[in-house]
């Protein structure tokens, strides 16, 4: 199945969407809002399959599917926590900023919390206040949970992935240096992120998802010119299950807990930083990346982070080319008090 969130109150209105992401059906017979039908999901999901079955059989009444008219899947989450699975990605980026490589980081993932009360829509635009933030995309794939105990093991973490979505986890670089040399981690640093026009149940996935990882390119454009198209299920460090057992160590995770696994970054073919694609390789899925490869080959960075007016892209595509979430496209604009 997949889902959307029209526009409309705080935690928008439901609907499904069929496959082809060209119709969607109402679903407020069975839940007013994602967060509803993830609340009562044993009860919801056969009842939204039956949604599903007679969008697509053509059997239930239907309206076009337009991205522009979505709020994010869940327009306000009771957690958003982004981790870092790649951690090639990690490597290069404290590489950037000169800061150790802990080793521990290999085997211990890092998770960070993010803000979760304002989550944006997959047209809504990226507002910054000064372009001199160092304002940078960073594509991710992400699941939303369902109840989660505290001590889950990996095959609870497993049966708790209810959807599959995408994230444009934006950050302003230039802050970040300045809030982790303080100890306490992110905080202005992470604006609001954006989330693709649909979240999908995982079997929507095929063989492409193995219950822990989805493998498949995960696009990239600035300016509508190809920036990255790194495989999600490559070079990934740590899978969904293993991030999730990580934050639910402590502390129980509820129903609508969204979880990424942090800025997809695959390795060259000869072990080496990824290239880009205009080299051949599989480029970037965050502009930090790119110029730390630059810093390493020519001593300093040369590709600047966004600026007002510049538009960006991020999608996944199937084996036959058809888009599966849907497109994040977002512009970035000057903040206007209001």
């Amino acid at each position: 199945m997949k889902f959307a969130s029209l526009k409309g109150g705080r935690d928008g209105r439901l609907v499904v969407v069929s496959r082809d992401l060209m119709h969607c059906a109402d679903a407020s017979a069975v839940a007013a809002t994602l967060q509803a039908a993830l609340d009562d999901w044993p009860s919801a999901e056969p009842r939204l399959t039956e949604i599903a079955d007679s969008l697509e059989a053509g059997r239930i009444a239907r309206m076009p599917f337009d991205p522009r008219k979505c709020a994010s899947p869940l327009p306000r989450a009771y957690q958003w926590a982004d981790g870092s699975a790649y951690v090639n990605h990690v490597a290069l980026v404290r590489q950037a900023r000169g800061a150790e490589m802990p080793d521990s980081f290999w085997t211990d993932p890092l998770i960070y919390q993010g803000g979760s009360d304002v989550l944006l829509g997959p047209r809504d635009s990226i507002p910054v206040i000064d372009e001199q933030w160092g304002i940078d995309l960073e594509a991710e794939v992400v699941v939303i949970l369902g109840d989660v105990p505290m001590g889950a093991s990996r095959a609870q973490a497993e049966r708790a992935i209810r959807l599959v979505m995408l994230v444009n986890d934006v950050t302003l670089r230039n802050l970040t240096p300045g809030e982790l040399a303080k100890g306490f981690g992110f905080y202005q640093s992470k604006p609001a992120s954006a989330f693709s026009p649909v979240a999908v149940t995982p079997d929507e996935l095929g063989g492409a998802w193995n219950g822990a990882k989805l493998n498949l390119p995960l696009l990239s454009f600035i300016n509508g010119r190809p920036f990255g198209k790194p495989v999600a299920g490559d070079d990934m460090t740590f899978d969904f299950p293993a991030l999730i057992v990580h934050a639910a160590r402590t502390r129980a995770l509820a129903a609508g807990s969204i979880l990424g696994a942090g800025t997809v970054s695959n390795r060259d073919t000869d072990g080496g930083p990824g290239k880009p694609i205009a080299e051949g390789g599989l480029g970037y899925s965050c502009i930090a990346e790119l110029r730390t490869v630059e810093t390493i080959r020519n001593g300093k960075p040369s590709t600047p982070y966004l600026k007002f007016g510049d538009r960006i892209r991020i999608e996944m595509r199937d084996a036959q080319g058809r888009s599966i979430f849907g497109a994040i496209e977002q512009d970035v604009v000057r903040h206007q008090p209001g």
